[in-house]
């Protein structure tokens, strides 16, 4: 059942009554195997866009017997059109340290990491600041766990946790193989959790404020609520949380300006929806997921142009590890050059598009699986624009 677009104020809310500190304590004293039911029964899913439910993956790295284990924050917020990670990095911290150092408790982890995309290191000076304090807050308390940042170089493949990995060991950025998953070999061989940094944020805010409570907001696919990167041709360009499950006809009635002719959902690597599907589609795990990026566009746009700007963007971001990804690419972008320069026919975008049906299927990890998601949903609504 679709919901009404609601704003709401999880994430953000400060309030003196429970500091993230408190809520650290409260949840400490409970079993990890309650701890767990809990993050489980609350429906979160992965805020990343992947969507994979978080308490199945700290129970898994629970289960795994090793002697070391490691939690990681993907801060590595490369997808264009999302900043809403480096907000909540930049305005409450602590609750992702809280959120990785109760994840640390339940899976039996007793470091942790926030791998950041090089471009955001301008927050550094004042997150290490933060960070210090807490994992003196930890020490004051006998909490063994500690927290460290690290620095990526801004490829945007690196956002992919096994190519994270890599990145973190000192190696090039590439995708592994799968299996194994992060769950029983992930950093340095040994098992990991590895959350998106809004996905932490939410644990700490289920262990304040109660699965039930939580799961009020949302839909039964899609639980509990979302903050969203605003931008393009909208009056109100910014970050917002939103409960999930919401028809994207009353997000543009709130955001357009009231010429939005498609907004692409998830970023470059997202669907484009066009204004005659709007009525029909939801927000959220039961129609179209996205890690945050909700991009605008009004009438006067090129839709050739967004998605020759897409095409370039992964043309020149793939690691170029699998032929399927980094060959696949260079022919989409060269494609629709041809078909618009008229040396290919308009059918041309047909055999493209099985081409990104291949990819899908090929390609090592997500950034060449999911070519095929702007390319076919901009090419099946907006050919013209293309042939034209």
């Amino acid at each position: 059942m679709e919901k009404n677009l609601k704003k709401v104020d999880i994430i953000f809310e400060t309030s003196d009554r429970c500091t993230p500190l408190e809520v650290l304590e409260k949840t400490l004293k409970r079993s990890p195997d309650d701890i767990i039911l809990d993050l489980i029964d609350s429906g979160l899913k992965g805020r990343g866009g992947a969507g994979f439910p978080t308490g199945l993956k700290w129970k898994f790295t629970r289960n795994e017997t090793s002697d070391v284990k490691y939690v990681i924050c993907n801060a590595d917020e490369g997808e264009p059109g999302t900043f809403k990670d480096r907000e909540i990095l930049d305005r409450v911290p602590e609750k992702v340290f809280v959120g990785m150092v109760i994840c640390g408790y339940v899976v039996g982890a007793k470091e942790g990491y926030i791998y950041m995309r090089g471009e955001y290191n301008f927050l550094l000076k004042g997150l290490l600041k933060k960070l210090d304090d807490f994992n003196q807050a930890l020490r004051k308390r006998n909490i063994d766990f500690t927290i460290y940042f690290k620095s990526g170089s801004g490829a945007y493949i690196c956002g992919e946790e096994s190519a994270l990995f890599e990145s973190m060991e000192g190696k090039r950025g590439e995708p592994r193989n799968k299996p194994p998953y992060p769950t029983v070999a992930g950093y340095n061989g040994k098992p990991t959790v590895i959350n998106n940094v809004e996905t932490l944020v939410y644990t700490t805010m289920i262990f304040h404020m109660g699965a039930e409570k939580f799961k009020e907001l949302g839909t039964k696919d899609s639980r509990g609520s979302k903050v969203f990167s605003v931008s393009g041709d909208t009056p109100i360009a910014g970050i917002y949380e939103l409960e999930l499950g919401m028809p994207l006809h009353e997000f543009v009635n709130e955001f357009g300006d009231g010429d939005t002719k498609a907004v692409q959902v998830g970023g470059a690597s997202g669907h484009c929806v066009p204004r005659k599907k709007f009525n029909d589609t939801i927000i959220g795990f039961e129609g179209i997921p996205t890690g945050g990026s909700m991009m605008i566009f009004n009438s006067s746009r090129s839709m050739y142009n967004v998605l020759h700007d897409y095409l370039e963007f992964f043309t020149e971001e793939s690691c170029g590890q699998c032929t399927p990804c980094r060959v696949g690419c260079q022919q989409l972008l060269k494609g629709i050059e041809a078909v618009k320069r008229g040396e290919r026919p308009p059918s041309y975008l047909d055999d493209l598009k099985k081409l990104t049906a291949t990819m899908k299927i090929a390609a090592k990890c997500g950034l060449g699986q999911s070519v095929g998601n702007p390319f076919n949903s901009i090419v099946d609504n907006f050919r013209e624009e293309i042939i034209y």
